[in-house]
């Protein structure tokens, strides 16, 4: 059957729960970037109001979630009739695998986002050290000229740095052996390696 609803319910839906990782990353950094909630500066920086420290990009973050909130309106419940009135039920289905990309491309500077502002967190603490898995995110990203932030700077640059290393897989990679381990531990339970990966969900959306 060529009619494309099924997936296009299928990227509606899916859309719809990778925003969830934004909804949940993006008030994760507000416990953060509060002093009232994490003892910590205000918006992670040292002298606040001269410098605005992660107000600006935890603003970036909860404007690109709520821009996915309208991209995920499911495309599937509209329709409209072409070719001389003989389509006379479309799916949208196009516009689902569309949109379903940006969504997941918003998501992840969203997380980029909120990952930078977690080492900066971290250097609070120190000389004190989290888990040898935290330890070596912080350490990829700090490898990757995202210094800590001691006076205001332009954070683009640093975004998009931190944004590359979620899309090339190297922060999964980093983090891999220590999951491996967990779940070599664990008994029937259900693992993130088995899970698709972005590569698959992004070939999926595009061969629609």
């Amino acid at each position: 059957n060529f009619h494309g609803e099924y997936p296009a319910k299928a990227l509606d839906y899916l859309a719809i729960g990778i925003q969830e990782l934004a909804n949940i990353s993006e008030r994760r950094m507000e416990r953060l970037v509060n002093p009232a909630l994490s003892n910590l500066p205000a918006f992670l920086v040292q002298n606040g109001g001269l410098n605005s420290g992660f107000m600006i990009a935890h603003c970036t973050a909860a404007a690109l979630t709520s821009e996915n909130k309208v991209l995920c309106h499911p495309s599937s419940v509209d329709t409209l009739s072409t070719s001389a009135a003989k389509e006379d039920h479309v799916s949208m289905g196009g516009y689902s695998a569309r949109k379903c990309l940006e969504v997941i491309s918003n998501v992840e500077v969203v997380i980029a986002i909120e990952l930078m502002a977690a080492c900066q967190a971290l250097e609070f603490h120190r000389p004190c050290r989290s888990t040898a898995p935290l330890e070596a995110v912080y350490d990829l990203v700090r490898s990757a000229g995202v210094e800590p932030y001691d006076e205001d700077r332009y954070l683009a640059p640093d975004i998009d740095k931190v944004t590359d290393l979620i899309r090339s897989g190297a922060v999964w990679e980093v983090v891999e052996p220590y999951l491996k381990q967990r779940e070599a531990s664990q008994i029937d339970e259900v693992s993130p390696i088995d899970m698709m990966s972005r590569g698959q969900v992004l070939t999926l959306c595009r061969n629609l």
